[in-house]
């Protein structure tokens, strides 16, 4: 179901301090804590004695003890006290997570600690470019499974149902889409000449008329996104690396975090080359953005629920081509980390 060897976006960075933050990620129970020096710690959120959740005690210094018995457990996950006990127990322990901070996200890798590379964590360009501005995001958790969401985000012609009133242009409903498959994902794309532009996007461009605009659509493994917007005056698009001057860009990213099987939590930003100090703007596209996406999420939890109670079979069209092949890859992805983990297990 979850391709373990791989970084998830947990939280906010705002979201964890020196409280017991419990959360659920890959369907595992995880506690999240920062020490006295404000370093990230991660913990399975179960004691090994009765499986009372960690997060349901407290913090003794850097150190978790249960609420139940009061085992307690240090930042790698060992047990150093055992009330009553003559020794501790070598099965004593708990998991811990490999944790590290990047824009403004808590990341954390959920499969085998050694494999853990910060390297590997998504790149975000530009975001210490002090000429872009930056919509520092929100999230929000979705009843649906991720792979609805991935699908989604490899989808450009939904727009032009789901957004009428703020990303859609006419141009959306019938300019047909490519597809280009990478060694680390899927983009689905298009450029649309000479059309309107859209609503959301019209405010912010620095030219009038008609636009070329290009959808770009990237998800990559496991379920991370960006989504870039590009509109130049009409008849100078076409070519992302020969852009006019006056051409507006705004990349955003995505990154979907399995709960479990029938939940996500879904955390986003948006960086864009213009208004870099206005936090007007930023404000703007912050409500905007989030309306847009609780459009998605209505249509992603009944997507979700009618595929999960289905009576007849479901049919899969031309524009599917990007998300069938996005999830086909990832399924032998997983696979094959599956099948090294049981011969290693045996």
């Amino acid at each position: 179901m979850f391709l373990k060897n791989a970084w998830y976006a947990a939280a906010w960075d705002n979201e964890v301090s020196r409280q017991l933050t419990p959360m659920k990620i890959l369907g595992e129970p995880i506690v999240l804590y920062r020490t006295a020096n404000g370093r990230l710690v991660a913990l399975e959120d179960a004691c090994p004695h009765r499986k009372l959740p960690l997060s349901m005690g407290r913090l003794k210094g850097d150190d978790v003890e249960c609420g139940y018995h009061g085992l307690t457990f240090d930042c790698s996950g060992a047990c150093t006290r055992v009330p009553g006990a003559e020794r501790i127990p070598h099965v004593a322990r708990v998991r811990s997570y490999p944790v590290e901070e990047r824009y403004g996200l808590i990341w954390i890798w959920m499969g085998e600690a050694e494999k853990a590379n910060p390297d590997k964590i998504f790149e975000v360009e530009h975001y210490d470019d002090p000429t872009w501005g930056i919509n520092r995001g929100d999230s929000m958790q979705l009843a649906a499974n991720y792979l609805y969401l991935t699908d989604n985000l490899l989808d450009p012609s939904h727009v032009a149902w789901v957004h009428q009133s703020s990303f859609a242009s006419s141009a959306c409903e019938e300019t047909p889409l490519q597809t280009t498959v990478k060694d680390d994902g899927v983009v689905v794309w298009r450029w649309m000449p000479d059309s309107e532009p859209a609503p959301f996007y019209a405010p912010f461009l620095q030219f009038s008329g008609n636009c070329d605009r290009k959808q770009h659509y990237e998800v990559r493994y496991p379920s991370h996104a960006i989504i870039k917007a590009i509109f130049t005056p009409a008849g100078t698009g076409g070519d992302e690396t020969n852009l006019p001057p006056n051409a507006f860009w705004m990349d955003s990213y995505n990154f979907m975090t399995p709960v479990d099987e029938n939940n996500t939590r879904y955390f986003w930003f948006q960086m864009r080359n213009f208004a870099p100090n206005d936090p007007d703007v930023s404000a703007r596209f912050a409500k905007s953005v989030r309306g847009a996406f609780e459009e998605d999420k209505a249509v992603l939890e009944a997507v979700h629920h009618g595929m999960a109670n289905k009576h007849t079979p479901n049919l899969d069209l031309k524009i599917d081509v990007g998300p069938l092949r996005f999830r086909r890859r990832l399924a032998q992805m997983i696979e094959a980390e599956n099948t090294v983990t049981a011969a290693a297990a045996e």
